[in-house]
């Protein structure tokens, strides 16, 4: 009781928009949807499709069967690629094997795959900005193990190897903050005065609009929730970027791991969900909210996102 009695202060919440599935997500989803509707059950994918406990159990649950690597798939197994991109080694296990594969891979994160072909092909060292063990960030460093270089944060760039310092070139894991890349870059910079970048952002379009629009709320709210899994890069930087701006923030997975005790003696509460939390999970919150007090709900909203992805085209529609 009391710590209902202190969640009642609470009168305002505040949705940032952007939030939730972003064009890679819903594609990426979309494709083991269909993949079961055409083919039948079951379907393997390999690691989570997207990062996100709710998505994986509701495909669980249609027949999709998630593995961690290729061997747990049977013969002639449909295998999918998650959102986060494979490794060249990976494709070629399932070429050797015979396994009919659908790819997910987040559009985006296929265009720095791309990069990091052509960076390592012209003989550059490539600095790659992430984080050791993101499905994303191996998948990348696959492409040239040999001559790509994960860098986490503005330490390591200080003492990172290079083969030669007059080629060098940088790439960015999608879903890292906008702040925290540029203070790595700055110190590969000063480090290596010939570095060179991708052509255009690699950070994706919808990591940046969320980052902007939490930012946005989390200076007119008390306490910013926002919706994701553990294991959600970007949700996981979505909560930084609000404690940044002023906020307590909480990464939550659904609305039964709110913490009353967070609420205490908070007027607004800002919410926002990661790219790969389903809108049916703010949607909870949101009731839980107003169950809580809240007369008002408005939503605060940066840009409006109208980007789609087209399937692949073993799952496209005739």
């Amino acid at each position: 009781m009391a710590e209902w009695a202190g969640a009642s202060s609470l009168r305002q919440v505040v949705l940032a928009s952007p939030r939730s599935f972003c064009a890679g997500v819903e594609r990426a989803i979309a494709v083991v949807e269909q993949a079961l509707r055409q083919h039948g059950p079951p379907v393997y994918v390999r690691k989570q499709i997207v990062h996100n406990a709710r998505v994986v159990a509701d495909l669980q649950a249609r027949g999709a069967i998630f593995v961690d690597e290729l061997d747990e798939v049977p013969a002639g197994g449909l295998t999918v690629f998650s959102a986060h991109g494979v490794a060249p080694a990976v494709r070629r296990e399932a070429v050797e094997r015979g396994l009919p594969v659908i790819d997910a891979t987040c559009p985006l994160v296929a265009k720095v795959h791309a990069e990091a072909r052509r960076f390592t092909g012209r003989g550059d060292t490539v600095l790659l900005i992430g984080h050791a063990g993101h499905e994303e960030t191996e998948g990348t460093l696959g492409e040239a193990p040999a001559r790509i270089r994960l860098v986490p944060d503005p330490a390591a760039a200080e003492t990172v190897p290079v083969d030669d310092p007059d080629r060098v070139s940088y790439l960015v894991q999608t879903t890292l903050a906008t702040d925290e890349v540029a203070g790595v870059v700055d110190a590969l910079r000063r480090r290596f005065p010939a570095l060179t970048g991708p052509g255009s952002d690699d950070i994706c379009y919808a990591t940046t609009n969320r980052q902007r629009a939490v930012t946005e709320v989390a200076a007119r709210a008390d306490v910013v929730l926002v919706v994701g899994s553990d294991n959600s890069s970007n949700s996981r930087r979505l909560v930084e970027v609000a404690e940044r701006a002023g906020a307590r923030a909480y990464l939550i997975d659904d609305v039964s791991r709110v913490d009353l005790r967070w609420l205490a003696g908070a007027g607004t509460v800002g919410v926002s969900a990661g790219a790969s939390a389903p809108p049916a999970l703010v949607d909870e919150v949101v009731a839980a909210l107003t169950g809580l007090g809240a007369r008002e709900v408005s939503e605060h909203t940066t840009t409006v996102e109208d980007v789609a992805f087209t399937l692949p085209k073993e799952v496209r529609q005739p």
